[in-house]
């Protein structure tokens, strides 16, 4: 009987040695190192349980085994509140830190710069070849997409609304920014962020506008800031080149801006304005039409918005570049023609 206690003692011992040493190695699972490749991602799917975890890191060769895994998510359920989503993995050392990611629900986040002056048409290729950006607004024609953002609800109210919904674009509707997103966002989610973001920033510059504009509604003060944004990327120039125009436009003077016309030439734009394209008739050539074209012809900042809403107050009518970055500003077509002589002998002497 001894002999079969003692044999019993010993196999008893055994297990619970065996017992502790499988314990203490799942507890130190989160110690374990990662193969972790650069700039990897990870995509949990809803409802992972720790086996299909730990397959889905052995299929991704992040852990070479992964059998104990689930074990210790049962043994620490508070590790075991993994939220869905795609990962960055670039600050995972281990195993623990992986499981503390997986559990904050901080997906991984890309971006995608939308910049002040450029259209819509470039936009579009930027948000087409965006990484992790679910695609459904492929094929669509701007019209189509003008209607899934619902900006006729801002344009309706205004003013000859008919013809503005005859000009179903999204140009100028888009606030530039950088915007942030994570895998499997839609493109369109994404367009109703910026839309929204636009939508704010023009009714917050048209309540805090000057009375005396010479602007009939929110529309037309986006129009003539996508104008001002291409016209300068100088801050302490926009409010001044703003006054430029509106004072052009309470003269009934037209406005006579080149990128009117580069933008009503499209792609026959080649990177050089001749005689014959200020003289050849656009719905955008303001060397043709009076007033302002029919939409915006970029993407224009808050800035921008703001510096038409609150002009500075001057007599000016015209400007030119300075060959600085800068231009010049005249109150008179004598002192016009001089500042554009004094660039032009610059821009020789440059060559």
């Amino acid at each position: 009987m001894k002999k079969l206690f003692l044999l019993l003692s010993l196999i008893i011992l055994a297990f619970a040695g065996y017992g502790l040493y499988l314990y203490q190695k799942i507890q130190a699972l989160p110690q374990v190192a990662l193969s972790i490749k650069t700039d990897q991602l990870l995509k949990v799917e809803r409802g992972v349980t720790g086996n299909k975890l730990a397959q889905l890191l052995e299929q991704e060769g992040i852990l070479s085994e992964g059998k104990w895994l689930p074990y210790f998510l049962k043994l620490n359920p508070e590790m075991n509140k993994i939220k869905a989503g795609t990962y960055a993995l670039n600050d995972v050392q281990n195993l623990g830190d992986l499981l503390a990611l997986l559990n904050s629900g901080k997906e991984a986040q890309f971006a995608i710069p939308f910049i002040e002056g450029e259209t819509f048409a470039q936009w579009r290729k930027k948000w087409e070849t965006a990484p992790h950006l679910t695609q459904t607004l492929q094929g669509k024609r701007e019209a189509e997409i003008f209607q899934l953002l619902q900006i006729d609800d801002l344009i309706d109210n205004a003013p000859a609304s008919k013809t503005l919904k005859e000009w179903q674009k999204l140009e100028g509707w888009l606030a530039p920014e950088t915007y942030h997103y994570t895998a499997d966002s839609t493109d369109l989610d994404l367009l109703k962020r910026a839309y929204q973001r636009q939508k704010n920033a023009l009714s917050r510059a048209w309540q805090q506008r000057d009375k005396d504009l010479p602007l009939r509604n929110p529309y037309e003060l986006l129009i003539l800031a996508s104008i001002v944004e291409k016209e300068t990327a100088l801050d302490s120039e926009r409010a001044k080149v703003a006054s430029v125009f509106i004072n052009r436009l309470k003269r009934n003077m037209r406005l006579q801006t080149d990128p009117t016309v580069i933008y009503g030439m499209g792609e026959g734009y080649q990177g050089n304005i001749r005689k014959k394209d200020l003289e050849t008739p656009t719905p955008y050539n303001t060397y043709v039409i009076d007033g302002l074209p029919p939409t915006p012809i970029a993407m224009p900042s808050e800035r921008s918005l703001m510096a038409v809403a609150l002009a500075e107050k001057t007599d000016l009518l015209y400007f030119v570049a300075d060959g600085k970055g800068g231009h010049k500003f005249s109150r008179t077509l004598a002192e016009h023609n001089r500042a554009v002589q004094a660039y032009l002998n610059w821009y020789r002497s440059q060559k």
